[in-house]
């Protein structure tokens, strides 16, 4: 770990790979709202997005205040490019079909609920506050990603062949998930974040037991495809963020 790394610049950057990860999958789950199969899901997908970005929110705000140049959590939000964003590149894939959108979720979801368990305990304050009340949503989360990947995986013949195919093409992005550097190394020692290695365990078992009700193959590619948090993303996040923050850049300074 290099001595040019303090603290507060540890954990600015940690606090925006939590928000980045929320913030781009509330917009790829905003996306589908009016596309969904039901008008049930299409309600509960809504609801998944606003927390999200709920979450990104606080956290944006936190980022805002660390860095201390009198920026908004607007600003952080909408005035980075790609490079700047710290995201795993999991949550940046498109939503494909809905099997590909609940693995996406399922995956994301298994991390979210024990990430958000440990960081309820941080030695930050702060952090553990939104942590807290982060953790009862991403369990719900994690319910209701689950319950649809067994519905899926363990349907129709067809239902099936599409839950595989899409836990196939989400599983070379899960690794970044548990990406770290001297960023988390800072933090755990001083007790403010979760190592992520240690979220493995509880990630695969989950991971485990729920493909194996799904009937559906844990892939066996060692591929992974990192990066995201150091601002290294695939193609897709670029299209996702000029969309999302048009608006914003259009407009700067605008308010309601």
């Amino acid at each position: 770990m290099g001595s040019e790394l303090t603290e507060q610049a540890a954990l600015e950057t940690y606090v925006l790979r939590l928000a980045d990860d929320n913030m781009v999958l509330g917009q790829r789950l905003g996306e589908l709202i009016a596309w969904m199969p039901e008008l049930e899901e299409d309600i509960a997908v809504a609801n998944l997005a606003l927390d999200h970005v709920g979450q990104a929110r606080n956290l944006y705000q936190y980022a805002a205040e660390l860095e201390g140049g009198g920026r908004t959590e607007d600003d952080v939000a909408m005035l980075r490019d790609e490079r700047g964003y710290l995201n795993a590149v999991l949550v940046e894939q498109p939503n494909g079909d809905f099997a590909h959108t609940m693995a996406r979720q399922f995956f994301f979801d298994a991390y979210q609920v024990p990430l958000y368990q440990g960081l309820s305990h941080s030695g930050d304050e702060r952090l553990a506050g939104i942590a807290q009340k982060a953790f009862k949503e991403a369990r719900y989360h994690l319910d209701h990603s689950s319950s649809w990947l067994i519905r899926l995986g363990d349907g129709t013949a067809e239902s099936h062949e599409r839950t595989q195919a899409a836990v196939d093409a989400m599983w070379p992005f899960t690794g970044d998930l548990f990406f770290a550097d001297e960023v988390e190394a800072e933090l755990v020692e001083t007790g403010v974040a979760v190592d992520p290695a240690g979220l493995k365990p509880t990630w695969d078992a989950t991971v485990a037991e729920v493909l194996a009700e799904a009937n559906v193959t844990r892939p066996d590619d060692p591929y992974q495809r990192l990066g995201g948090r150091t601002g290294l993303h695939t193609e897709e996040l670029g299209h996702l963020l000029a969309e999302m923050q048009h608006l914003y850049r259009s407009h700067p300074g605008a308010s309601w």
